[in-house]
């Protein structure tokens, strides 16, 4: 059959599999970004800390999922579980370099405007330096939501859910009729994903501009101290 018909007699175990696949990655990538911006947040003022994370990261991105996947299967065997904790593992990472970076590339003005209204400095990293970095931590999701996508393909060797499964059919059975025809499902689906997800994160970008968050927040504390009178930033 040809590709067309395959998809036809598949789409429900697909579109399943699919579901799982963007499920898989969307929520390692939430528990991601919940763990890795306040984390980023919290080393960003330690120089040392600072080094280690942007140092450990890309050493420990640089080691193969698959062998991560290995290390993992002996401790918490196949299926969801390796693949959820590596998913989380390499987006945390990636959160964690870029809102550091975000944060120490963040313009002081806005934050000395924020201390001479008598802001804490937790607060000023929260509700200025925070939502100025917003641009950078949301490109380190972007990217790593990409990589994800990949990743969560690979851990299907390991019994993982998503649209690897087709893959990897179609590559154990290269004889078979529908081998190109499942191989290029998974990839194309994939595809699609990753596509759909740059798009919402392209949207989101601009419906949280940092230049609107920034002043809105900064200008929060005067306008409830001085009868509207915004923080210039």
């Amino acid at each position: 059959m040809n590709f067309w018909e395959y998809l036809g007699s598949r789409h429900q175990q697909l579109l399943t599999d699919a579901c799982q696949h963007a499920g898989a990655v969307f929520g390692c990538m939430v528990v991601a970004t919940v763990i890795g911006v306040p984390a980023g947040l919290a080393t960003c003022r330690s120089a040392w800390a600072t080094r280690l994370a942007t140092t450990a990261g890309p050493s420990i991105l640089a080691v193969p999922p698959l062998a991560v996947l290995g290390l993992l299967i002996p401790a918490v065997g196949l299926g969801v579980a390796p693949t959820m904790i590596a998913l989380t593992l390499y987006g945390l990472l990636a959160v964690v370099r870029h809102a550091i970076a975000g944060l120490r590339a963040v313009d002081p003005s806005p934050a000395d405007a924020a201390q001479g209204i008598g802001m804490s400095r937790t607060a000023r990293l929260v509700r200025v330096g925070l939502p100025l970095a917003w641009p950078s931590i949301l490109t380190g999701i972007r990217g790593s939501t990409r990589m994800l996508m990949g990743i969560t393909a690979i851990a299907a060797c390991a019994s993982g859910p998503g649209l690897g499964k087709e893959i990897f059919r179609g590559l154990d059975s290269p004889d078979s009729e529908n081998a190109l025809n499942e191989v290029l499902a998974g990839t194309l689906g994939i595809v699609v994903l990753t596509l759909l997800f740059d798009a919402a994160y392209v949207l989101l970008g601009r419906l949280t501009s940092a230049e609107r968050a920034g002043l809105r927040v900064a200008r929060a504390p005067a306008e409830q101290e001085g009868g509207g009178e915004g923080v210039r930033v």
